[in-house]
């Protein structure tokens, strides 16, 4: 991973001296003196770039303070990246999961260091040329429909969900979810949440793997050769229906993509076709060629990834204002939701 954000012996979230003393028990990890930088925080869990010695290792723990019921789940990415290694996916090597939150105030886990560059702004990318964002954008979407070729039975992830009526449980738990971070009027989610519900499809494609977050700035990619490295931030993984990945990605290519909101914001900095990206159907055409999948009644699905982006961002916003975020930018986070509802409401009400 590149441009760490922060220095110094004690980052914020992690406590060195403990970790040293778990590590001293695995003599294959405890290789040296340890120092530790922030990589990227406060919108999803935090990410810390370890140097053990001569050997750099890679720590993820959930973000500081508010933390959303069954989210930031370690045990659950720690699990399917190591279930995922001998795949076509690319992940990082899995190397130690601790449960106990006593060790560094909060369950965390170790993986390999892979060597990369997460490109999340218009900064990154315009620089590419056409043909490198071209190439890019089809090898995202290689990668997302490898992850959804992979039988789960396969490498032990038969149980890694419930995939029968995913798509309901989606929408009741970003219901929940949004209950739990409404800290001010937010006009039309209400409703958005309500045609959801009311307009679920059938579960078609169900029982694949689901990365529940998948986007470019969730990849680890060069550029020279144009290739996915490893993808990451598998918070929200589980078995369900494809289209959900799908469809949130082009909620951020084509929603966020094509918003002035976006630029200059953490979560999207308006990478898709106004930045010199493919579009949205090109990117639609290669996953479905690629995959073996049906996309369906895709429409459905971008509301869904529309619903869920703003109750994200809405519990962004609200652990902004509790002063829990690290990083810059989050003080703009609360402006993407309207929009995001907007473009929901009138997906949700396609034929």
């Amino acid at each position: 991973m590149t441009d760490p954000t922060g220095a110094g012996p004690t980052p914020a979230g992690l406590d060195l001296d403990r970790l040293a003393d778990h590590l001293a028990r695995r003599p294959d990890l405890a290789v040296g003196p340890l120092r530790a930088r922030l990589i990227a925080g406060g919108k999803s869990n935090l990410t810390y770039l370890l140097h053990v010695g001569d050997r750099e290792l890679v720590l993820r723990r959930p973000p500081l303070g508010h933390v959303l019921a069954t989210a930031h789940d370690m045990a659950r990415e720690f699990r399917v990246i190591s279930a995922l290694a001998p795949t076509e996916v690319p992940v990082p090597g899995a190397l130690l999961l601790c449960t106990d939150p006593e060790v560094i105030g909060a369950p965390f886990y170790l993986m390999e260091r892979v060597t990369g560059v997460v490109l999340r702004t218009r900064a990154q990318t315009d620089p590419l040329g056409t043909r490198v964002r071209h190439d890019l954008a089809m090898a995202m979407m290689d990668t997302l429909a490898a992850l959804h070729r992979v039988e789960p039975a396969a490498v032990g992830l038969a149980d890694f969900g419930r995939p029968e009526g995913y798509l309901e449980r989606q929408v009741r738990r970003w219901a929940g979810q949004l209950e739990r971070s409404r800290s001010r009027p937010l006009p039309g989610i209400d409703e958005l949440r309500d045609r959801l519900a009311a307009t679920v499809p059938a579960d078609a494609n169900a029982g694949r793997i689901v990365h529940g977050d998948y986007r470019l700035d969730n990849l680890l990619a060069t550029v020279d050769p144009v290739a996915v490295r490893a993808v990451l931030d598998w918070e929200m993984a589980t078995l369900g229906d494809p289209l959900a990945d799908l469809g949130l990605l082009l909620t951020y290519w084509d929603v966020l993509g094509g918003s002035e909101t976006a630029e200059g914001n953490p979560v999207a900095d308006g990478l898709g076709p106004r930045a010199g990206f493919p579009t949205g159907a090109e990117l639609i055409a290669r996953y479905a060629d690629r995959s073996g999948v049906d996309v369906g009644p895709l429409h459905w699905h971008v509301a869904l990834g529309c619903f869920k982006l703003a109750v994200i961002c809405e519990g962004i916003h609200y652990r902004h204002t509790l002063g829990q975020t690290l990083g810059e930018g989050f003080d703009r986070i609360g402006e993407m939701v309207a929009p995001l509802i907007a473009y929901g409401l009138t997906a949700a009400g396609e034929r």
